[in-house]
């Protein structure tokens, strides 16, 4: 059996066409389970969990927070080039090109069961469904493409007396019916997923509506006035307090949870716990509320990288929590050394109990910047503490509590190689003049943000290419759980130079000057 090129791309289209339909389908499919079953998102947080470490830190260097676009775009791209050559595969054997489909959808069913929130069978359907569908259409539309002499002939091979299965000459296939049913199939799959992701988008409304009823109440601790010099009036310098549209956002969810504030609960369990608890929204806005300038930063975050923010948290202290159900440090005879918190979208961050429990203002969050949590940022509550990185504390979307030892538990980041106690290092970078600019000579201003949460700046120094050391001005402290902003002016001269910067913080710890890798650094 010979096929023509025209052949080949015309059984490729095929193979698209019902990769579409298949796609559409199970996303149709996924608004009567959850989106998260999805099998483009559902594929795409099994990669992201099978990831190796420095291509996650590379994609998030590289992509930002646009990361999660390029996977599901480069997921697609893989499936529609799978998607033809079933295609051509099926122009052979309709059979095994529809069974091919069937398997992609077997793999897409695994993949959703396997997430850590699966919810059961319910989240293997769509990939089932759209998997069905998408092998019946595959198998029409080839069958519009090939004219087959069944006489004696099997379905594809050979014919049982030995005689080769015959393909009909170009002229000889159904050319109408194959317009007409990939016309067909591609307006109703179109129709089919707009409507599935109407569906899926309407199921948020809820949650939407129940954040736009959110009212904050005040706190009974407010955060103390912002001092008059904190803020720097220097054009390119990052603002003391970042917007929360411009905060940055690096997680593993592929669809950011929307979760209806009234059926949000959090339940506090484990080893040490006496009083197990469970709390509704309502329990944490009648408790008393404290307000605090805390500046988070990633791990993932290179020299100079953009993963670093500062925002007025409002919250309820998450050492009050514990307290009432009796938890007890370590330092104190706490049987319990780690706080697991887990996610809606299944994410586990380990965190030192003694380090939430030591005074400082570790938080379960329900505001930001004067208003209710933004989704992105983990509406309804999420954990903040000052001093850690995000992987071992800032838990969005939080609903469980357990606490266990670091010996008996690895949360998510832990199990793929990363340190299990992670303090924030002291750190600097320089927001102006940016890299590779050409500034004219003479006094350039340099500047720039410092920050060693928990420990606070002591001071920030600069240097010219390989000269001395210069210490730069200071902006007043708000607290040392935020950063602080400083400034340099250079008189500059022609020519190209480097500036580096380095913090030296309360502890007399100065900032290193070699790159460290974000795992198996402690």
């Amino acid at each position: 059996m010979r096929l023509g090129v025209p052949r080949r791309a015309l059984g490729a289209l095929s193979g698209v066409l019902a990769g579409f339909a298949s796609l559409a389908v199970a996303e149709l499919a996924a608004a009567g389970a959850r989106q998260q079953s999805s099998p483009v998102v559902a594929v795409g947080g099994t990669a992201i969990d099978a990831t190796p470490v420095p291509v996650k830190d590379w994609a998030i260097r590289h992509f930002g927070t646009d990361d999660k676009l390029v996977l599901q775009l480069g997921i697609l791209a893989v499936i529609s080039v799978l998607a033809m050559a079933l295609g051509v595969l099926a122009m052979r054997c309709r059979r095994v090109g529809a069974a091919g489909v069937l398997l992609f959808g077997v793999l897409g069913a695994a993949a959703a069961l396997s997430r850590p929130d699966s919810t059961g069978l319910n989240g293997a359907l769509p990939s089932v469904a759209g998997a069905v569908i998408g092998a019946l259409l595959l198998y029409v539309l080839v069958g519009r493409l090939a004219a087959l002499r069944r006489s004696r002939a099997t379905e594809c091979g050979l014919e049982a007396d030995g005689a080769e299965l015959v393909v009909a000459a170009p002229e000889e296939w159904d050319r109408r019916g194959f317009v007409l049913a990939s016309v067909s199939i591609a307006a109703v799959s179109g129709a089919v997923g707009v409507v599935g992701r109407l569906l899926n988008s309407s199921r948020g409304r809820g949650a939407l509506a129940s954040r736009e009823r959110v009212v904050l109440p005040r706190p009974g601790s407010p955060a103390q006035p912002l001092p008059r010099r904190a803020e720097l009036r220097i054009a390119g310098i990052s603002p003391f307090v970042t917007p929360n549209n411009d905060f940055y956002r690096v997680d593993t969810a592929l669809v950011v949870p929307r979760i209806d504030v009234t059926a949000w609960r959090l339940r506090v369990h484990g080893e040490g716990v006496r009083r197990p608890a469970s709390y509704s929204f309502d329990d944490l806005l009648r408790r008393e509320l404290i307000e605090r300038d805390i500046t988070l930063t990633c791990v993932s975050n290179e020299v100079g990288g953009p993963y670093a923010g500062n925002a007025r948290w409002l919250g309820v202290r998450l050492a009050d929590l514990l307290a009432e159900s009796g938890v007890k440090p370590p330092s104190r005879g706490g049987p319990a050394d780690q706080l697991v918190s887990r996610s809606a979208d299944g994410m586990t961050i380990g965190s030192p109990v003694e380090d939430v429990m030591d005074g400082r203002d570790a938080l379960l969050a329900i505001g930001m910047n004067g208003e209710p949590l933004p989704f992105e940022h983990g509406f309804p509550v999420r954990m903040v503490v000052p001093g850690l990185y995000g992987y071992v504390s800032a838990c969005k979307w939080i609903q469980d509590i357990e606490l266990t030892t670091f010996d008996s538990y690895d949360p998510y980041w832990v199990k793929r190689g990363w340190a299990r106690r992670a303090p924030v290092k002291t750190e600097s970078r320089i927001d102006t003049p940016k890299p590779f600019s050409r500034p004219r000579a003479g006094t350039v201003m340099v500047a720039g943000v410092a920050w060693a949460q928990h420990r606070g700046i002591d001071k920030v120094e600069v240097r010219i290419d390989d000269g001395p050391w210069h210490e730069s001005h200071l902006a007043a402290e708000d607290t040392r759980d935020t950063w602080r902003q400083w400034s340099f002016p250079w008189q500059a001269t022609p020519g190209g130079h480097t500036l580096t910067v380095r913090a030296t913080d309360r502890t007399g710890r100065v900032q290193t000057g070699r790159r460290t890798r974000t795992i198996r650094w402690m």
